[in-house]
């Protein structure tokens, strides 16, 4: 079962949602310097809050942590977060290229995170996961949305798009062109249908935001430890979180650069691609199949299709494109055994463009290549059997904004 709850959130008023919603905290501090600047209202100031401190100030520092929790009250005293009079589930509708995904936005269970019924597919690192923690536990919020899907379910797709009749709370359209609508579902009878379907999921899976639900989990183990409590529906035993069904999400690519090519000529280097892919003349800068690359070398676009052998295609893991890149050439060839610390490899995510790619390669990387993107079939089958993918693997579009929607631990 998949236990979920409605809360009473902490909202903008309509007039200011659009100027406090914000990306969320994937963006560095010059980035969102520049995007708060003459707007007191972004809350970029509660999840970036070092943007308000003396610039080389270090990014760890106790007065950070302290800054976010300061401003998030001020929000709440100057009345720019309110909070909703009733528990309700919200529906939060984006809208990117003409495309719409609808995720209700609820509570989650710590409980079942430890018992690996909300399944990650992902590891996470330590410092980015410390530093998270610290923000929660100072803030004694969840002032940013964990993305969880699961698979699709008629029942709560009718309730959703019967809620999406009447007219949205919020209909904002931010600077990205990407449409946010906000539905209120505080019907008593539909919240009680949407937690019974809910119950019947065998199990919610960790889309993007692997180090945010981390986070909100380990506060919440922290405050069962600090205040002794057994109750099982503690405000501490839940987090927030935006649920979506697995079949409206969207996965994009996410592209590899490299800084060298280990020593090897560029003859060389073909050679050796040679005897583990076929090397064709591309058609598009962008694979059109799974496991099928974009290699960007010397001023121009190649395809490397995988040979039959070179993979496990039941391999959960090795079939996935990103393995087979790092297991054929990456690894061997180049000499990048462990793309998470190598400082010769980069990776851009596809919502930048192929013209990233070539452009980081005109600037001295050595070559770039792009790949067909994951499923969220493969997402949830890795999930399943309890793997974890490459780093990298999965890029979501469009990302969640933050300050929308807020859940303090004091209800």
């Amino acid at each position: 079962m998949s236990k979920v709850k409605p809360f009473r959130a902490y909202r903008p008023p309509r007039n200011l949602a659009e100027k406090i919603a914000s990306p969320p905290d994937v963006i560095n501090s010059e980035e969102a310097r520049e995007m708060a600047k003459g707007n007191p209202y972004s809350f970029l100031h509660v999840a970036k809050p070092e943007i308000d401190l003396p610039g080389e100030i270090n990014l760890y520092d106790d007065a950070v942590y302290s800054k976010g929790a300061e401003n998030l009250r001020l929000f709440i005293r100057n009345g720019w977060l309110e909070k909703d009079a009733k528990p309700a589930y919200y529906i939060y509708r984006q809208v990117m290229d003409g495309r719409g995904q609808d995720g209700i936005v609820c509570l989650s269970s710590v409980k079942e995170y430890e018992e690996k019924k909300i399944k990650i597919h992902e590891y996470t690192r330590k410092d980015k996961e410390d530093d998270r923690t610290r923000h929660v536990m100072t803030q004694k919020a969840n002032g940013e949305p964990v993305f969880l899907t699961y698979r699709s379910v008629g029942a709560i797709d009718e309730l959703v798009d019967a809620a999406k009749k009447n007219p949205p709370v919020y209909d904002i359209r931010t600077n990205d062109g990407i449409v946010h609508q906000l539905w209120v579902v505080d019907n008593e009878e539909t919240v009680v249908k949407l937690e019974k379907l809910f119950s019947s999921i065998p199990a919610l899976y960790v889309a993007d935001g692997h180090h945010r639900t981390a986070s909100a989990v380990r506060m919440g183990l922290h405050l069962r430890k600090e205040t002794g409590s057994t109750d099982p529906e503690a405000v501490h035993e839940y987090f927030m979180a935006v649920l979506f069904p697995h079949d409206q999400l969207r996965i994009m690519d996410y592209n590899r650069v490299v800084k060298d090519l280990n020593g090897l000529s560029k003859e060389e280097f073909l050679k050796k691609v040679s005897a583990r892919f076929d090397i064709s003349e591309m058609k598009s800068e962008k694979p059109e199949k799974a496991h099928t690359f974009g290699m960007y070398l010397d001023g121009g676009w190649r395809l490397l299709s995988a040979r039959t052998g070179t993979f496990d295609e039941k391999d959960p893991i090795g079939s996935l494109d990103v393995s087979i890149l790092q297991e054929n050439l990456l690894a061997p060839i180049l000499g990048i055994s462990d793309p998470r610390t190598d400082k010769r490899i980069d990776f851009v995510g596809g919502i930048r463009g192929m013209k990233e790619l070539e452009r980081r390669v005109s600037e001295g990387c050595a070559a770039a290549f792009s790949l067909f993107p994951t499923t969220l079939d493969q997402l949830l089958n890795v999930a399943d059997a309890e793997k974890v993918m490459p780093p990298k693997s999965t890029w979501f579009e469009p990302k969640l904004r933050s300050g929308l929607f807020v859940r303090l631990l004091e209800e």
